[in-house]
């Protein structure tokens, strides 16, 4: 994925609204939790050169996200104190998880990492044309994205609308 790990976390949130799990503070953190995998970016070209394939560091691990969304949900207490931030923390963890489930279309992602370090994808990305940016671009899996980016636009625009009156 390119383009549609923001507008995934937005509808992630919008979602949350409409099964009334509304918090201050839910938005940000499904969109912070919709790029946090590609943090290891960061590290993939700033301090290994790009020499490794950033889905095989641990943000792109699923059972890093799934244990946090678990332990999330352990301390989230519906009437209680800290109901914002475990639900916060319950939206980050998923739309992070989202995020790897997303890349799991045509990026390589290793499902079963840190026990096995196979990736895995739905569809190949053949190399066809250059630059390499261009072959997932022309690629069918794209037109998931733009639906994504899409219904995004469609719900965002709605709601703005909704809020003027």
């Amino acid at each position: 994925m390119f383009i549609a790990h923001l507008p995934a976390g937005y509808l992630t949130a919008a979602a949350a609204q409409g099964c009334g799990l509304w918090v201050r503070g839910l938005m940000p953190a499904c969109l912070a939790g919709s790029l946090a995998p590609d943090a290891d970016l960061l590290y993939c070209y700033l301090a290994d050169g790009g020499r490794v394939h950033h889905h095989l560091y641990w943000p792109h691990w699923p059972v890093v996200w799934l244990t946090l969304l678990l332990l999330s949900l352990a301390v989230y207490d519906p009437a209680g104190r800290r109901r914002a931030w475990a639900l916060g923390a319950v939206f980050f963890c998923a739309s992070a998880l989202l995020h790897v489930a997303l890349d799991g279309v045509v990026g390589d992602v290793p499902f079963f990492a840190p026990w096995s370090m196979r990736f895995y994808a739905l569809a190949r990305v053949e190399a066809l044309y250059s630059p390499w940016w261009l072959n997932f671009f022309l690629h069918w899996s794209m037109l998931i994205e733009l639906a994504l980016c899409a219904t995004a636009l469609f719900l965002f625009i709605r709601r703005s609308c909704r809020k003027r009156g």
